[in-house]
């Protein structure tokens, strides 16, 4: 059990859930340990992602699928794109291995490296280019009718030119004026 309160089997299946909504935690792929072992800061200088992805593929499962032709049956193999927890254990132990690091360092850094989240990776940006470009108070021509007094959309009215049916033609400029003539 780590520092964090989980082990790494708990990890395991936080990190194999994390991104994907059909996974039930048993298999994990590629791309989620590799968030993991980024979150967990793993991957640096000594191990990087081109030898996690070389590791991975010595431990795919072999799937075997038939398929019946017309002529011939086949027998196909396939790999797969994810692991389970007791083959990223082996996993791991490889990577360290031929990395030279001891495996139960990087296991708890893992275990410890907390819940799987998006931090860091896309943080809002108010400098001063974005604060200029959505004030609307500098908006000229169509873009500035858009927009009430203060700073707030008109939705669909501010979009559209909103038609007048009232029979007259577009340019006359007399409307209501026929009864006050007459």
């Amino acid at each position: 059990m780590a520092e964090g309160g989980m082990s790494l089997e708990q990890q395991f299946v936080n990190f194999s859930k994390f991104g994907d909504t059909k996974s039930d935690g048993r298999t994990i792929t590629l791309t989620q340990i590799d968030k993991w072992l980024k979150q967990a800061q793993v991957i640096g200088k000594k191990i990087t992602t081109t030898d996690t992805g070389i590791c991975f593929n010595k431990f795919k499962y072999i799937v075997e699928l038939k398929r019946e032709d017309v002529i011939i049956n086949r027998m196909f193999l396939l790999r797969s794109k994810t692991i389970d927890c007791p083959t990223f254990i082996k996993f791991i132990e490889d990577l360290a291995q031929q990395k030279s690091i001891p495996p139960p360092e990087i296991k708890d850094k893992l275990a410890s490296c907390g819940l799987p989240g998006t931090t860091k990776a896309t943080q809002s940006v108010s400098v001063g280019a974005v604060d200029r470009l959505t004030d609307t108070s500098k908006y000229t021509g169509a873009h500035k009718e858009r927009f009430d007094a203060e700073g707030k959309g008109k939705g669909i009215s501010g979009r559209a030119d909103v038609a007048d049916n009232s029979g007259y033609v577009g340019g006359y400029k007399g409307q209501n004026t026929y009864d006050k003539t007459h």
